[in-house]
């Protein structure tokens, strides 16, 4: 029972990492690509990590695997937050140039 759990798990952590380089690769702009990315992707990461956790059944790799979650839970976000800043901050740059050079 606990090796379908583990191979579910597993599944589910590919095709949410796989969805997110998809989505990478496919979407329009940077912001729908960053969404993409952090969302998919941690879920992605986090579900694989989940089943090596319960793999493995050892605490200290299961308080390891909880603060990796966490980790990527709490920085994801901010870093995909400054991506899209950078990225809103960089077309507005160019906007002005051209407006400028009209």
């Amino acid at each position: 029972m606990i090796n379908i759990l583990i191979a579910l798990f597993l599944l589910l952590g590919g095709f949410f990492a796989l969805i997110a380089a998809i989505g990478v690769i496919r979407l329009p702009d940077v912001l729908t690509r960053m969404h993409a990315s952090t969302k998919a992707g941690v879920l992605g990461s986090s579900l694989i990590l989940i089943s090596c956790a319960i793999f493995l059944q050892e605490t200290e790799i299961t308080a390891r695997v909880v603060a990796t979650i966490l980790f990527l839970m709490l920085t994801s976000p901010i870093g995909a937050h400054m991506i899209g800043r950078a990225s809103v901050r960089n077309l507005k740059t160019k906007r002005n140039e051209v407006e400028n050079d009209a």
